[in-house]
Formats: C-alpha cells, structure tokens, sequence
C-alpha cells in the first residue's frame, strides 16, 4: 500500500490540470486509520520529501489534533509494546539509508504475488539477504482450504534470486535432505514458538549469516514471530537499526512479525548485538536488490489535515480530517494465528 500511495500522489503532485490546486489528504476520525494515514503522509515526506523522520513526524503533531493511537503486535491480549508514527519513519530512513528499497525499481506485482498464501507466502527483508517465508511441508496440497507447499515448489525462485542456505527455527516437518540434494545449506536452530531465542541461537544464527555467501531463506512455522526476531538480531548487529527501527521495518516489509516477548527480547537486546564486532556494512548497489516486501504498517494511530503543494511543501491544517487509512495491524488473516 505505500508504494501505491506515493505513485498515486507522485501522480497528482505531476498532474498539470491539478497544478494550481492543494491535495488534500484527510480519513475519519477512526484512531486506526488516524494513525495508519498519518504514517503513509510521513513516510511520503521522508522519501520523497526528503525530510527527516522528525521534521514530517512535527508537522503531523502540529494544531490541535488528539495524540495517534500507537502500533502494536499482531497477537491478542493485552498490548505491552507499543510503536509510535515516529519509529515507524526512523525505520523508513534506515531502510532508505541502506538501500533496502528504491520504488524506482521495486516490482509491486511480484511482492504481491509471493506475498499471498497460494504463491510462496514470502517477502524479502534485507533485499539480496534475508527472504522470509511460511514454513514448507512434506508435499503440496490444499488442507482445509490453505494451500500448502513442498520445499521443491521454493527451488525455482530461491536459484533465481541466489538463494543459498535455508534456516529452520519450527520443529522438523520435511526433511532437510530435500532441499540439501538440491545444493542448498541447510540449518535447524529449533526454539519454542512465540518465544525468544537463547544466546546460543543467536550467536549461531549471526555465525551461520556472516558466513553464508548468497541470501539465506529462514523460516518458522507461519515466517513471522521467531523469523522476524533472529532476522532482527541480524540487522541490529551489522546496519544498526535500533529495537523499534528493525521491529517497524520488519513489519512492514511482512505484516505480523514479531510478537509478544520478541519485541521486549529484542529491545533488551539491542544494546549488546550494537556492541559486537561489526564488519563494514556498505550500502547495497542497485543491482543486488530485489523487490523488498514493502506493505503498509499494520496497526493504528490519529488524524490530521495534511496539504501538499508541490514536491517541496508538506504543511498540516487544523481544521478539517485527516489521513487516509490502512490495516489495523492486528488483523493479519492469513498469517496471524497460524504461527
């Protein structure tokens, strides 16, 4: 949905017959498209604006709208780690900054054909590096009206996108053999489902990632709790994102990552992987890149009248509604309970 946001108004920003006029960007007073709109309108301002996270996040605040209802995980109960509209930014910029994405050259059709269940169900994380997927099974078939897949339904697209080693975090449902006799690594780091990695988990999954030349495919059960957060791990140590950077990132690259004690794992973990030894993290060429899953931010915040006018003006107005909307973050259907 961001990609299509910003060619959108790219499109009427450009449009000669619209040339005199404001755009007006507006929603109801619904707190979660409130605050899913707010985002899309900052990140347009931080990628094409050029403004830093905090000068778009300043102009959103501006007038007298009611504070944005914070993002939160994809799991139920009660919310005990929330993401604000300006974590979310910082996690644009640090992708941006690392050249995680470029719309100039991101292929929206692809993502959205591998993102859905019936083609794969995976999106890149760190273009070239980390793909992210729903866990394969011992053969293709529908059950229960889900599709699910054998690891050879993966062997095309993984050769193609130099796909070399696959990591498994689920218990064993296929056999490794499958994807080894196809000239693949393959490694199983094992821990509970919704919980949190040991330090020997992560130092073997930092280990594994530092000396795998290729991208690495990692997978859990649904590709979304325990594969977000060692991915994160990885991403902490070597582009230093921070705990709400990669955890923003990660989410809106595939909507339902990390949950529950993951986040706080991660944030209490933060400090230490930014302290390991990190070899020098150049920013990707254009050519390594591939299409990097870029979905809007599940999840809700506040409302806002913002005006653009021209490439080169962000302004907000206190009368009038405010942003358009997005998905609630918790309401992931196809992968959200299925972890």
């Amino acid at each position: 949905m961001l990609y299509r946001y910003c060619c959108k108004l790219n499109k009427k920003l450009k449009s000669y017959s619209l040339s005199r006029k404001k755009i007006v960007h507006y929603t109801c007073f619904d707190q979660r498209k409130r605050a899913n709109a707010a985002f899309l309108i900052g990140a347009y301002a931080v990628i094409y604006l050029k403004r830093t996270p905090e000068e778009a996040y300043r102009a959103l605040l501006s007038g007298s709208n009611p504070p944005y209802l914070p993002f939160r995980d994809a799991s139920f109960g009660n919310c005990t780690y929330n993401l604000t509209i300006l974590d979310c930014l910082q996690g644009i910029r640090k992708g941006l900054q690392h050249g995680f994405f470029d719309f100039e050259t991101f292929d929206v059709d692809e993502y959205e054909h591998y993102e859905r269940v019936e083609n794969g169900d995976f999106n890149w994380i760190v273009p070239g590096k980390f793909l992210a997927f729903s866990g394969p099974h011992p053969k293709s078939k529908i059950e229960n009206g889900y599709p699910l897949h054998a690891p050879e339904a993966y062997f095309p697209y993984f050769k193609k996108h130099n796909v070399t080693a696959v990591v498994r975090l689920n218990k064993k449902i296929y056999e490794a053999k499958r994807f080894t006799d196809a000239g693949f690594e393959h490694y199983d780091l094992f821990f509970i489902d919704g919980s949190t990695p040991s330090d020997h988990i992560v130092r073997r999954f930092l280990n594994i990632c530092e000396n795998t030349e290729g991208a690495i495919a990692v997978h859990c059960k649904a590709g979304l709790g325990r594969t977000g957060t060692l991915i994160a791990c990885y991403v902490m140590k070597h582009y230093r994102f921070t705990h709400a950077e990669i955890i923003s990132w990660i989410r809106i690259c595939r909507p339902g990552s990390i949950i529950g004690p993951q986040q706080h794992f991660l944030e209490e973990s933060s400090l230490s992987l930014s302290l390991l030894h990190l070899p020098s993290v150049q920013r990707m060429s254009s050519s390594a890149r591939t299409p990097v899953s870029l979905h809007p931010l599940e999840s809700p915040p506040a409302e806002t009248c913002v005006l653009l006018s021209g490439l080169s003006s962000l302004e907000t107005k206190e009368t009038g509604i405010v942003v358009g909307p997005r998905r609630h973050f918790p309401v992931q259907t196809e992968k959200q309970a299925v972890q």
